[in-house]
C-alpha cells in the first residue's frame, strides 16, 4: 500500500474528535466532525480498492504459480520417458525448461507472500477504520445531544427536572474533561436512580457488618 494512504489511513485511526473542538473552538465544531466522518470514508474507500487491487494481484499469482508446479511435474514425467527412449535431446529440453521455472517459483513465491501480508495489513485497516467511523458516529451523536441539553439548561428551569439538568451538566464536563486530558469522565454513572440503589447497597453491607461484629463480640462473652 502506499505511504500515503498509510499516512490517511494512521491519521483517521489516531485522530480524536477532542483534538478537532480543540483546533475548531471557535468554528463549526459539528460541520468540522462531519467532514472528518466524510474523510474516513474516502479514506475507507481507498484501502477497499486497494485491497481489490491487491486481492486480485495475489490471485493471479497463486494461478501462476501452480501452473509452473504443474509443468514442473508433467516436465519431470517427459524426461523419464525420453530417457527411456535413450533421447538425450528432450532431455536437455526439458531439463532446461525445469531450471527456468524453478528460476522464476523462489520469486513468484516471495510475491505471493508479499502480497498476502498486504492484503492482511489493508484488511486490518478496513476493520480498523469502520470501528473508527462507529465511534466518531457515536461522538457526534453524544456531541449534538450534549448542544441539545445545554440549549435546555440554559433556559428556564421550568419543565426540566433535576436528574436531566444534572446529567447534562455532567456530559458537558466529560466533554471538556475527555476533549483536554484524553481520559473518560465520570459519564456512564448511571444517573441519580443508580447512584441511590449503590447508596441503598452500601448502607446494606455495613449494617450487615456491624451486625456481625456485635455478634462475634457476644459470643466472645459467652
Amino acid at each position: 500500500m502506499a505511504d500515503s494512504l498509510k499516512t490517511r489511513v494512521a491519521r483517521v485511526i489516531t485522530g480524536g474528535m477532542h483534538a478537532l473542538l480543540d483546533r475548531l473552538e471557535d468554528q463549526a465544531p459539528e460541520a468540522a466532525m462531519e467532514q472528518a466522518m466524510r474523510e474516513a470514508d474516502r479514506v475507507i474507500d481507498d484501502v477497499r480498492h486497494e485491497l481489490g487491487t491487491v486481492a486480485a494481484n495475489r490471485h493471479l499469482s497463486q494461478q501462476q504459480h501452480a501452473s509452473l508446479n504443474g509443468q514442473h511435474a508433467r516436465l519431470a514425467e517427459q524426461i523419464d520417458q525420453a530417457m527411456a527412449q535413450g533421447r538425450d535431446e528432450l532431455m536437455r529440453a526439458a531439463v532446461a525448461r525445469q531450471l527456468d521455472i524453478e528460476a522464476q517459483l523462489p520469486v513468484l513465491e516471495s510475491r505471493l507472500s508479499e502480497l498476502t501480508l498486504q492484503e492482511r495489513e489493508l484488511q486490518g485497516f478496513a476493520s480498523a477504520l469502520l470501528a473508527k467511523k462507529r465511534e466518531m458516529a457515536e461522538a457526534l451523536s453524544a456531541f449534538r445531544r450534549s448542544r441539545a441539553a445545554s440549549v435546555q439548561t440554559s433556559g428556564p428551569a421550568a419543565g426540566v427536572g433535576v436528574e436531566q439538568r444534572i446529567e447534562a451538566v455532567t456530559e458537558a464536563f466529560d466533554r471538556i474533561h475527555e476533549r483536554h486530558t484524553g481520559l473518560t469522565g465520570t459519564a456512564g454513572g448511571g444517573g441519580l436512580r443508580q447512584a441511590a440503589q449503590l447508596k441503598e447497597l452500601d448502607d446494606l453491607v455495613r449494617d450487615n457488618k456491624i451486625a456481625e461484629r456485635i455478634a462475634q463480640l457476644k459470643a466472645g462473652r459467652m
